[in-house]
């Protein structure tokens, strides 16, 4: 690839280093390492048609690249996150809190530090605990321990006030403050009631159960009871702080799980906090994918963001769903910023994998969740069409868009799916299958030339014998006789298939062979995320970031997952009405009965003998017969599932 700024190959050193591409205003975009600077710019510079997209964008919006060789791969990655985070370059991912969590805050640089709940960005000088999901729970466990470690809670007005009134607030009279304001405790003293605090919400708490317990027996013991009674209300008001904290891991492990929740737009990260094997925390991230990289690099990426300015959070061990590309080198730097030794592994099994499992969950619904509320804000959706109308050159914002899918198992039971979307919202009662029934094998692009035909064809035959009247989503198709709309009754403002050019042209040939010229086409290729229309070479490349994009992805996703169900249900009745080939005395006529009668596979599958004799032509023998060879299909029925790189239905 030829671009004015491209180095000499014999230029650029071989040293670790690290790289800029800047723009034509000489802002910087995008920020990498690499162990050999020549090999990795090199790669940069090839063919277009070898480089991923995103790859491809971001090389030909930079204006100039220059780099800084380093000595070792370590101070590479220091680099790299300090570029990072002083440029905020657009092409690299940037992990963003998906809310704002609370956490719990002692502010140990001052003379008589103060626990306190806090959010958004750390302040030096203070201690931070959590986060946590919510500031009530924060407020709770401070309340209980306050009792046991009598620090001080009051804001700097309210302790100078008492400074100079000389009597403490209500919380040194009822005993959860130490009023250092008035000199019951001096400094020092209220530093190592600060410092047990401390200690204690970090895990360590072994050591202050045993400590007052023996406290506790001994005042005991010297007659002391009323001493003895505060110190056993000290030590059930510890055990009820960690009860809300759940044991996750025996070992009593320190470490932070993380897990990642990916599609081809977006990822979610979250991170439980477990200390002293219990979970002190926990927080989210979601993140645009604006950069090529698989899960591997984007843990590496995550890491840098989450530990290289906070040394003082980084715990002994850190399990990953991936080990970075360059674990070691990773696991060198965050001992390094530790001060001590960080291992940085895979679980595989025991309680770690299972609270990665966990974490996992979370992640996958935080993604969900963040999905739900993008294509639910009306904004968000109007400039997502606008986006698309733009990038395809419509007349018009396509305010109704419909999406094919054909679904097959090795050429047999061939569907395919029809899912509506109006306004950037789904349609479902529009929702729409088709068994495909004039295509031998597996032709992905003979099918959707047939469904497309029959579906636009039925629009023709209710267009000669309907009115057209005026519809919210455009030109509608009624019934002239009662007035509402046809089966098929919107002309779609655009139709996207699911695929490449040799399906797009299909879909395209199957219109202009019925005179169909004001309905556009394109498609949506599923490994690279290319937008294709009729009769171009090159795709459209949406920025990843563009919400047109995503509402694209989102209805090739629902066309995916609509074609797959209605396949898998297609498949159970087949396999279950050719076990009933097998019954003697069980014709078409009666199987056809057997079904009408129960209605539903499911139900047939449940029903008893008693209940299958009730059938007209059915006997107790014929019944029994029926019941052995449903068991029998449903026991030996195969295992369907997705391959979700190439997006085809597999057999197990």
């Amino acid at each position: 690839m030829s671009v004015p700024y491209r180095p000499e190959p014999g230029s650029i050193p071989t040293n670790p280093g690290v790289y800029r591409f800047r723009d034509g205003r000489g802002r910087v975009i995008y920020v990498g390492k690499a162990k050999s600077l020549r090999a990795r710019l090199s790669s940069y510079f090839q063919d277009v048609a070898n480089l991923h997209p995103r790859t491809a964008t971001m090389v030909h919006t930079a204006a100039s690249v220059e780099w800084t060789v380093v000595n070792t791969e370590v101070e590479a990655l220091q680099l790299e996150y300090s570029w990072i985070k002083e440029f905020d370059p657009r092409f690299n991912v940037k992990y963003r809190d998906d809310k704002s969590y609370p956490w719990l805050a002692v502010t140990v640089g001052e003379e008589y530090p103060r626990v306190m709940v806090g959010r958004g960005a750390k302040r030096k000088g203070t201690r931070y605990f959590g986060p946590y999901s919510h500031a009530w729970a924060i407020r709770e466990t401070v309340d209980i321990l306050l009792r046991v470690f009598p620090m001080r809670s009051c804001s700097s007005g309210v302790f100078k006030r008492s400074s100079q009134v000389g009597r403490p607030c209500l919380l040194g009279y009822i005993d959860k403050c130490s009023a250092p304001c008035v000199g019951r405790v001096s400094a020092e003293e209220h530093r190592a009631i600060v410092d047990d605090f401390c200690d204690f919400m970090g895990g360590r708490t072994q050591a202050f159960l045993r400590r007052i317990e023996q406290e506790m027996l001994a005042a005991s013991d010297a007659l002391e009871f009323e001493r003895a009674a505060r110190l056993r209300d000290d030590l059930g008001a510890m055990h009820r702080a960690l009860e809300k904290q759940a044991v996750v891991l025996g070992d009593g492990a320190d470490a932070d799980v993380i897990a990642l929740a990916e599609d081809p737009l977006e990822v979610a990260v979250q991170v439980f906090y477990v200390r002293g094997g219990r979970i002190r925390g926990q927080r989210g991230w979601v993140a645009d994918r604006v950069e090529e990289g698989e899960t591997a690099e984007l843990v590496e990426h995550f890491l840098l963001q989450l530990y290289a300015s906070e040394s003082d959070s980084i715990p002994r061990e850190v399990l990953v769903p991936a080990l970075p590309p360059d674990a070691e080198t990773l696991e060198a730097l965050l001992s390094d910023l530790r001060g001590a030794k960080v291992s940085i592994r895979v679980p595989q099994r025991g309680d770690k994998r299972t609270l990665q499992e966990t974490v996992a969950q979370n992640a996958q619904q935080a993604l969900a969740l963040h999905k739900t509320k993008r294509a639910s804000d009306l904004t968000t959706r109007s400039k997502a069409l606008e986006e698309i109308q733009e990038a395809l050159e419509l007349d018009e914002a396509p305010l109704r868009i419909e999406c094919y899918d054909i679904s097959n198992l090795q050429g047999t039971e061939v569907v395919a799916s029809m899912v509506v979307f109006e306004d950037g919202l789904a349609r479902k009662s529009e929702y729409r299958r088709f068994v495909i029934k004039g295509v031998d094998g597996q032709n992905d692009v003979a099918s959707m030339h047939e469904v497309i035909t029959r579906r636009f064809r039925r629009l023709l035959d209710e267009q000669a014998r309907s009115a057209t009247v005026e519809g919210e989503s455009g030109p509608m198709l009624v019934d002239p006789e009662t007035g509402r709309p046809r089966k098929f009754a919107y002309v779609p403002g655009l139709v996207v298939v699911d695929g490449g050019p040799p399906q797009v042209a299909a879909a395209q040939r199957a219109l202009d062979e019925l005179g169909i010229d004001d309905v556009p086409v394109c498609g949506l290729a599923k490994r690279l995320e290319e937008v294709w229309v009729p009769g171009e070479e090159d795709p459209v490349i949406l920025p990843r970031t563009s919400e047109g994009l995503y509402l694209l992805q989102r209805i090739r996703d629902e066309a995916h997952r609509f074609a797959i169900g209605h396949h898998r249900s297609r498949r159970s009745k087949t396999m279950v009405e050719s076990a009933l080939d097998d019954v003697p005395g069980l014709g078409e006529v009666r199987r056809k009965t057997l079904l009408k009668h129960f209605g539903s596979l499911k139900k047939l599958r449940e029903a008893s003998v008693e209940e299958l004799v009730l059938v007209p032509g059915i006997g107790e023998r014929t019944a029994l017969a029926i019941k052995d060879a449903v068991a029998t299909a449903s026991a030996t029925r195969k295992t369907v599932s997705v391959n979700t790189a190439t997006g085809e239905i597999e057999e197990s």
